[in-house]
Formats: structure tokens, C-alpha cells, sequence
């Protein structure tokens, strides 16, 4: 049995807080489904699981705050993998334990004086001989048990009824079994599975969370639109779906007396609605200074910069976009993504980290994005393998990246493994970004916008659209000839946009 523990979802994440759990105790889990939201100082984050098996047991409430690190649940092994596992430890069992000593093939002493005496021969009556009466007292015979018995001893029921009333829902203990003695039969469970199917209404799919907030907030599942795995009902969406708090009825004081002052209490001040905004924007102000603070204090940087020439870029991208659907359209941004991912891949030495003093590479390239939120603060999800993915699939990946980053619906995955960040600020209308690099990452790109610059090619002047691009290198890990030669090959790429 494993355990499921509070995952670092950032280098700069020491706890996290549980939020909802997202399958019950008993549920099976597969790699990769996500089964809790935890909320990280930055943003709300829904944890994946990391191995296949089923929900043995929840150790940890929604609302608590623990350490990374921390077990949040045990997952066991799948109803296969079990009985494969029972199956196995049988025939691994010694051949001592197998086998038993024989029996004698004579009843010994004991057995003889615990044996009946030989019941006398019957006798039959001839034709003519009277009948009589046989000394021996007759056999009992068995009593019926009316079927109503059982509602006050032990009730009777096979193991196959008994697992299929538990799958169903149907308590035993209300049916009235049409076996012998009132034994509640499989036929019995299914019928009564059925009626109760036709007489309510299917079961929502909703996590426990959501079920406990639906009842304590009055709000019926049924009318609640789902947004987690299929569609099933999440706790922000109860919240969502909740009734607004009512205005108060004006509190009336009663006039004071000459008995002695009046013994009316103000009515309480209402907690304000920004409360938990503005003290989530605090948290977050908090866990960003304290990262990019280790980052300037640890991480001797360097940095460069180049103006790419976006003429033939731009003009291959009208050209895409005019022969392409608007919802299929791409955006500048994502050639730049794309260029960087590539230029990560040709230059190994600033695709990685920087840990126990030395520099290890990236797995592939998981290109981090920087997302600023609408509340304040940032957030840089993940773009895994972006090298490999074309252009219409980097598109809308890194939409719906950011779409869920800014609702607060990102996975586990997501947040973590980063090999390189970009960050654009582009359409703010900055023209130049030098970034601090996230630890332990050793590198940093940024670009600005692309804006119309007198520029000459072939020693003609003329207007052409250009962007900067910056970077940001961790001088322990390269040099700049390294980085150099890094934002050489975006700029290369970048000029042959049909590579990309």
C-alpha cells in the first residue's frame, strides 16, 4: 500500500492546502487522474494521482494545511492485482503447512464410543399381522421460520446477495427474501435495485465535498452545472450555484430606560467580501518575494539581448491565417514559443537545472509560460515537449494553459518540471523584458512586442516589423558565448518559420 502525499508544486511551495477530495474511499484511481484540490500560495491546483490502485483511505479533511511531504491518503491495489497477489502467496505456501497428518483407516477408541448405537431393523408387518406402534421416539422434523423472523436475529443472506446489495445501495435488511426461511436471494437484490432505479431520479455525479456543501447551503446537485471529469460537481461549483447572502434587516435598538443604560448590543460588523481576495493576493506577494528573493541572492545572473527581424515571420503567419478558420487562427506568440522550444532542444546547456552544485539536463522540453493572474501575481504553467508539438497544437495548448491558470483549474503536472521559462509581455506594449530565472532553472527568455522599426536589409532602408528578445542565463551553469549561440538559433528559427 502506498501513500499519496502533499506533492512540491514549485520550488517555492512548503505546504499546501486540501481543498477537496475528488473520489471517495473505495474508488479506483488510475496514473494520472486527478483526485484532490489543493490550493498552493498562488493558485488552486487539482493533484494527480501517481500510480494505478484503488482508494484505501482518506487521512487528511478538506480545509486542513499540511507540509509538503505529508501523507493524504493510502492507495492499494487494484481487485486484480489482489486476488493475482492471493492467488500467488497459495502456491508459495510450504509443502509442510500442505500437508496433514492421515487419518488411521480404523475408527480409533474415542470415535467408537461417540458413534450411535446400531438402530434396531425395522420390521415389517406381513399381510394379516397388526400394526404396532415402534418403541423408538419418531425423528424430529424440521419447523418452518416464518419470513419475518429474521427481522429480529440474524438475517439471512448469501455472499453473493450481500456484495451485490452493497454495490447497489440496497439495504438488506428491509427486504423480504422469497428463499427458504425467508433468505434474501440475488433475484430479491436486483428487483429491489430496480424499483428503487424507477422510482428516483439517477444520482448526480459530484465529489463528497460538494454533496456536504450542497446540503449545508440548501442547493440541489440536480440544477448544478458540473465542470470537473465528467461533468461530475465540484465544490466551487456548489459555491457558485449557492444563493447570495441576503441584506440584513435593519438591527432595532430599543430606547433606553431611566432603569439603567441600555443592554442592546450592536449587531456584529459583516466580514468583507475582499477578505479572502485580498489576503490571497497578500499570500501570494508573500511566496513570489520570498522565490524571487533566493533567486537574486543565489543566482548570479547574466544577461543578453538581440532584435529579431519579424518580416518573414509575420508575413508566413498572415499567410496561415488567412487560409485557416478564425478559431484555428495562431497568434505571433506562438511562433516565439515555438522558436525558443527548438532553440532549447539545439542548446542543451540552458534546457535544465542547477542542483548539488551542478548542472543536470532536462528530459525533453517542458517550456514553462508566464501567466499573469487577473487578482494580482503570477503563475508560470508547463507546456510539456513543446518542441514537439506543431504550431496549431502549441496554440491551443498554450490557450487552454492559460484560460485554466487564470480559473484556477491546473493540474499537478502542470506546475512543476520545467526545464526553461518564457515570459511576454508583449501585449502590455513593453518592448523589452529581462526576467529573473525561477530556481532551479538556469535560464530565462523574454520577449516584447512586435513593433514597426526603421531597419535596412541589403543597405535599404526601410520599416519591418522586429521584436526583442532577452535572456536571462545563470552564469554557474554557462557563459555567454553559450548564450549567444542560444539566441542565435531563435533568431534563425524564427526567419525560417515553415521549420517550425
Amino acid at each position: 500500500m502506498a501513500d499519496f502525499t502533499m506533492p512540491s508544486l514549485g520550488a517555492d511551495m512548503d505546504e499546501g492546502t486540501l481543498l477537496e477530495w475528488l473520489v471517495e474511499p473505495g474508488a479506483p484511481v488510475r496514473r494520472g487522474d486527478p483526485v484532490a484540490v489543493v490550493e498552493t500560495a498562488k493558485s488552486t491546483i487539482e493533484v494527480e494521482c501517481f500510480e494505478t490502485g484503488t482508494m484505501a483511505q482518506l487521512l487528511v479533511e478538506p480545509g486542513t494545511t499540511v507540509p509538503v511531504g505529508t501523507p493524504l491518503a493510502r492507495i492499494g491495489p487494484t481487485a486484480e492485482r489482489a486476488e493475482k497477489s492471493k492467488k500467488a502467496n497459495k502456491q508459495h505456501k510450504p509443502l509442510k503447512k500442505a500437508k496433514k497428518a492421515r487419518k488411521p483407516e480404523g475408527p480409533t477408541a474415542a470415535e467408537k464410543v461417540e458413534e450411535p448405537p446400531p438402530r434396531p431393523p425395522r420390521h415389517l408387518p406381513e399381510k394379516g399381522e397388526p400394526t404396532k406402534t415402534p418403541l423408538t421416539p419418531p425423528e424430529p422434523t424440521a419447523v418452518p421460520v416464518p419470513s419475518d423472523g429474521g427481522r429480529h436475529g440474524h438475517l439471512e443472506a448469501g455472499p453473493l446477495a450481500r456484495h451485490l446489495a452493497e454495490q447497489v445501495g440496497v439495504d438488506l435488511e428491509r427486504l423480504h427474501g422469497s428463499g427458504p426461511g425467508g433468505r434474501v436471494a440475488r433475484t430479491d437484490v436486483e428487483q429491489a435495485a430496480a424499483t428503487r432505479a424507477t422510482a428516483q431520479p439517477p444520482r448526480v455525479r459530484a465529489t463528497p465535498l460538494a454533496r456536504r456543501l450542497a446540503a449545508e447551503l440548501g442547493v440541489d446537485l440536480a440544477t448544478v452545472a458540473g465542470t470537473g471529469n465528467d461533468s461530475a460537481v465540484r465544490a466551487v461549483d456548489v459555491r457558485r450555484a449557492a444563493p447570495g447572502p441576503t441584506a440584513p434587516a435593519p438591527a432595532v435598538h430599543p430606547p433606553a430606560t431611566s432603569a439603567g443604560p441600555s443592554t442592546a448590543r450592536p449587531s456584529p460588523a459583516r466580514p468583507s467580501a475582499a477578505g479572502p481576495s485580498a489576503n490571497r493576493a497578500a499570500t501570494m506577494r508573500q511566496a513570489i518575494a520570498g522565490l524571487m528573493t533566493r533567486a537574486n541572492l543565489e543566482i548570479p545572473h547574466y544577461y543578453l539581448s538581440t532584435t529579431v527581424d519579424m518580416a518573414t515571420a509575420m508575413d508566413w503567419l498572415h499567410e496561415h491565417n488567412r487560409r485557416t478558420p478564425v478559431g484555428e487562427r495562431l497568434l505571433p506568440a506562438a511562433l516565439l514559443v515555438k522558436a525558443t522550444a527548438l532553440a532549447a532542444r539545439e542548446v542543451t546547456e540552458l534546457n535544465g537545472f542547477w542542483t548539488d552544485d551542478q548542472f543536470s539536463a532536462g528530459e525533453g522540453v517542458h517550456l514553462a509560460t508566464a501567466v499573469s493572474l487577473r487578482g494580482g501575481g503570477l503563475i508560470a504553467p508547463t507546456l510539456r515537449d513543446a518542441d514537439t508539438l506543431a504550431l496549431p497544437q502549441l496554440m491551443t495548448a498554450l490557450k487552454d494553459l492559460v484560460r485554466r491558470a487564470r480559473t484556477g483549474r491546473l493540474r499537478s503536472s502542470e506546475v512543476s518540471g520545467a526545464t526553461i521559462t518564457v515570459t511576454n509581455l508583449g501585449d502590455q506594449g513593453v518592448e523589452t523584458v529581462f526576467g529573473v530565472i525561477h530556481p532551479p532553472q538556469v535560464a530565462l527568455v523574454g520577449f516584447g512586442r512586435v513593433a514597426n522599426r526603421p531597419w535596412a536589409v541589403d543597405g535599404l532602408l526601410g520599416v519591418r516589423p522586429v521584436v526583442t528578445a532577452t535572456l536571462s542565463a545563470d552564469h554557474r551553469a554557462t557563459d555567454g558565448a553559450v548564450g549567444s549561440r542560444f539566441l542565435t538559433a531563435v533568431d534563425r528559427f524564427l526567419q525560417n518559420p515553415e521549420q517550425l
